[in-house]
């Protein structure tokens, strides 16, 4: 029977230690807040008084925590416990450059640490389901990776940069945060002209969103900004759109709007809507 130790233990951290528990793992737990490891209980698990303590014995430690200062805090608090051939996996979502830092100095202390962020809701972690990422020294990675498959459907390897996996997690939920945005705008435009906000989820039975993202995108990254829509048009359009809102928040179109203004100024409004991603663009090719 494997015995890992997971610390953090809210709403994802629990959704991954009662996954384990169903597949057999003897797991020690340990969270800020105790009554959060102590609901855990009922699924057999221990709860531990500190981190040292939840890491005696493991052979793997999970890490589902906050942010990259309660991550150093926690490393530091459970390094007297860890056994010298125990891994850390690390599923927070952190800085990049801090990650990278971070991974460095403990292997290189002879730590065993690999960062693993993911995407994965709680109740796709209770079920194995979702994507978990990887990047850091191949060794660990290889000797996780049945581990991880066990805890979700899909898991990429990055390679040995340390802090790739960290980018990609961040990337990602870009792309979560701002279409959730861009949704909450169309609502709100909808509304302002009083039409039922979901019926304007209709208009995505008109076009592709991931053809559109995927089309300019690979425009952005060539620097092709041969018209199709021309920014300054498309400006007029997000005036509209703004207008129509009627002075209800918006969440993106107002930070769009102003640099749609800054380029139309630099003398790009004939230039493609794409010209939005320019700066990518110089520093791509």
């Amino acid at each position: 029977m494997t015995q890992i130790a997971y610390l953090g233990t809210g709403l994802l951290g629990s959704g991954f230690v009662e996954a384990a528990a169903r597949r057999g793992d003897s797991i020690t737990v340990w969270n800020r807040t105790e009554s959060k490891a102590r609901a855990l209980e009922r699924f057999s698990v221990k709860v531990a008084k500190t981190p040292a303590d939840a890491v005696r014995g493991a052979s793997r430690v999970h890490l589902v925590l906050k942010d990259d200062a309660v991550v150093d805090e926690v490393i530091a608090a459970l390094r007297p416990g860890l056994d010298k051939q125990a891994i850390i996996v690390d599923h927070t979502t952190t800085q990049p450059a801090l990650t990278a830092a971070r991974s460095l100095e403990l292997n290189a202390e002879g730590v065993r640490y690999i960062h693993c962020p993911v995407f994965i809701g709680p109740a796709a972690a209770r079920k194995g389901k979702g994507t978990i990422l990887a990047s850091g020294p191949r060794a660990l990675f290889d000797a996780v990776h049945d581990d991880l498959s066990k805890m979700a459907e899909r898991v990429e390897y990055f390679g040995e940069r340390p802090d790739l996996a960290a980018v990609f997690k961040l990337c990602g939920n870009a792309f979560i945060i701002g279409i959730a945005g861009l949704v909450a705008d169309v609502f709100t435009v909808a509304k302002g002209a009083e039409v039922p906000p979901g019926d304007a989820l209709h208009i995505l039975e008109f076009f592709n969103p991931a053809g559109v993202i995927s089309g300019r995108g690979k425009n952005m990254l060539s620097g092709n900004f041969d018209p199709s829509f021309e920014l300054a048009m498309a400006r007029k359009d997000v005036r509209l759109m703004i207008e129509t809102a009627a002075g209800q928040p918006l969440a993106v179109l107002p930070a769009v709007a102003a640099r749609m203004d800054t380029l139309i100024e630099d003398g790009h409004g004939a230039e493609d809507l794409a010209v939005l991603g320019k700066t990518v663009a110089e520093g791509h090719r």
